[in-house]
């Protein structure tokens, strides 16, 4: 219990560090800077997604409490990467895959290989930290707003015009 309070007491300094207006929120360019600092460079869409996937409140910003279900879905990204990435730096598509099912995230092979297109910014087939990151917020994010019109559970939906114009409005990359 000791650890836990001393990571959140970590991430309330970090936040507040962060939060450099001091407004008690952080904006999109203000976490996508902090993230830069740890040497992730997570495209300005991707930010955006994040902040949307965890504004709880939808009030535009990240509060820390936000901030702090962000940081645990990062860490379980970043393990699934560490698992992985063998001292390279990098995943291949087969081990993002894996990545992904370490994550609960499981897509079939186009679905799969159009993402990792997507999101392989050098076309090598090398996935950093901050390509799987911006992948699997992506992917999340889908997921949660396929679930949104889901609502019989059944993993199927039907979508008129506006619905679908909504949908790609939400998750562009």
């Amino acid at each position: 219990m000791a650890g836990a309070k001393k990571m959140e007491e970590v991430l309330k300094e970090w936040f507040d560090r962060v939060d450099s207006d001091k407004t008690g929120s952080i904006t999109t360019l203000q976490l996508q800077r902090a993230l830069g600092v740890g040497n992730l460079q997570i495209p300005i869409s991707i930010v955006q997604q994040m902040i949307r996937m965890y504004d709880f409140d939808r009030n535009g910003t990240m509060s820390f409490e936000e901030f702090v279900a962000l940081n645990k879905f990062l860490l379980k990204v970043q393990q699934a990467f560490s698992d992985l990435e063998r001292g390279r730096g990098f995943l291949v598509p087969d081990e993002v895959y894996e990545a992904l099912l370490k994550l609960d995230i499981s897509l079939d092979s186009p679905a799969f290989y159009t993402v990792c297109e997507s999101f392989d910014k050098e076309k090598k087939g090398k996935f950093r930290l901050d390509d799987l990151i911006s992948l699997c917020i992506f992917v999340q994010s889908s997921r949660n707003l396929f679930n949104s019109f889901d609502t019989s559970k059944q993993g199927r939906i039907t979508l008129d015009l506006n619905q679908f114009i909504y949908c790609t409005a939400n998750c562009r990359i």
